[in-house]
């Protein structure tokens, strides 16, 4: 059946397949001033920040815009015009968080490891030892490009002995790998609607310190991203300063439902590690050797060595599988030829089965034999 029969199932990191039930909760249009609608902003906050166990020392700010609009707000919000950011790099959303740092003209340094080698709490101490002059880290928890995963506990106890903040890009693990901020100490966790809670995309969240959120009032170098005036606003109105993506918020709310039916993170954690163990196991079997090691490899997406073989091209190999069902990403290795395959999503282990099978269909029309 082809994708214009039936909608394809996203094998991606985010957007990806939803539920029909979170499909149909956007069907309804929402007041944006309304006090249903505010009523439903405020439970979608309060139920995402139980996952974290925050509920006593952080605040969940909501912001429009993919999850990069909320990497920056918590940037710009939460580090001082004079602070300095050691930011830790292992992919290309290190990189662009360091992007951000220069564009908004926070100093910041950088620590850089091969796209296979995740930052070491050691490294951190190191670094922080040398340069006193650092206020905050920031790391990617889940580094998408690869789906290497850091050591974050270890990493954070580091940086609150040198007396320093923290700030985690958790877009890719946020709601399937456990972080409780009772145990880990972060100024910042950012996060959004349409990665591991299985919502659209079109909002993203962060997670700050309430104390740290509180005395940031005139940092940020932005009207629209500045989280403290978007926080004070939403404390005093109940509302979002500026319009809000009704529709978004809707799907999350209903998402976040379908999140706590399956059993909450424990379950949404077991189902995307199953995925991960099937997919490797099965492209295995084909042939494919995995970029990361078992160790460091995430159960969000899994990084694939091309095929060795001259007739394969990715267009054309993603194409077919496309029309086999499933969208499958591009790589994004500078190094060597890869492509990913999500583990995340409204799809399980017999899916992730479906979509090894239609990548063995395809390798067998383009007769690509070299794996």
């Amino acid at each position: 059946m082809s994708t214009a029969e039936r909608a394809p199932i996203l094998l991606t990191p985010g957007p990806l397949t939803t539920s029909p039930r979170t499909r149909r909760a956007m069907m309804v249009d929402w007041g944006s001033w309304d006090r249903d609608f505010n009523d439903l902003t405020a439970d979608v906050c309060k139920r995402l920040l139980a996952i974290i166990h925050g509920e006593q020392t952080h605040t969940c700010v909501p912001l429009q815009g993919s999850g990069t609009f909320s990497v920056e707000a918590a940037v710009g919000t939460l580090v001082p015009r004079d602070g300095k950011v050691l930011v830790l790099i292992n992919g290309a959303y290190g990189k662009r968080l360091a992007k951000i740092c220069q564009v908004i003209g926070r100093e910041f340094s950088t620590f850089e490891t091969e796209e296979d080698v995740p930052t070491t709490a050691a490294d951190v101490d190191r670094l922080l030892t040398e340069d006193p002059s650092v206020t905050h880290v920031a790391l990617i928890h889940c580094e998408t490009s690869t789906g290497i995963l850091n050591p974050l506990q270890d990493i954070a106890k580091v940086i609150e002995s040198h007396g320093k903040r923290l700030i985690i890009d958790a877009m890719s693990s946020f709601g399937a790998l456990d972080i409780d901020a009772r145990q880990i100490p972060f100024d910042a966790l950012i996060a959004a609607s349409g990665k591991c809670l299985e919502g659209v995309p079109g909002m993203g969240f962060v997670f700050a310190r309430s104390t740290a959120l509180n005395a940031s009032a005139g940092n940020c170098h932005s009207l629209s991203m500045d989280l403290q005036d978007q926080h004070a606003y939403m404390a005093k109105t109940g509302q979002w300063r500026f319009t809000p993506p009704t529709h978004v918020v809707a799907a999350l709310h209903e998402a976040l439902s379908q999140y706590e039916e399956e059993g909450g993170l424990a379950a949404r954690h077991q189902r995307y590690a199953n995925n991960c163990q099937t997919l490797l196991a099965e492209m295995a079997e084909l042939g494919f050797r995995s970029f990361l090691s078992a160790e460091i490899q995430a159960p969000i997406i899994v990084t694939f060595h091309a095929p060795s073989d001259a007739r394969y091209n990715f267009t054309e190999f993603y194409n077919r599988v496309r029309d086999k069902g499933f969208i499958l990403y591009p790589g994004k290795l500078t190094q060597v030829e890869t492509f990913r395959v999500g583990c995340i999503g409204q799809v399980d282990a017999s899916g992730m089965r479906a979509a090894v099978a239609a990548i063995a269909e395809t390798l067998k029309e383009m007769e690509v034999f070299e794996i």
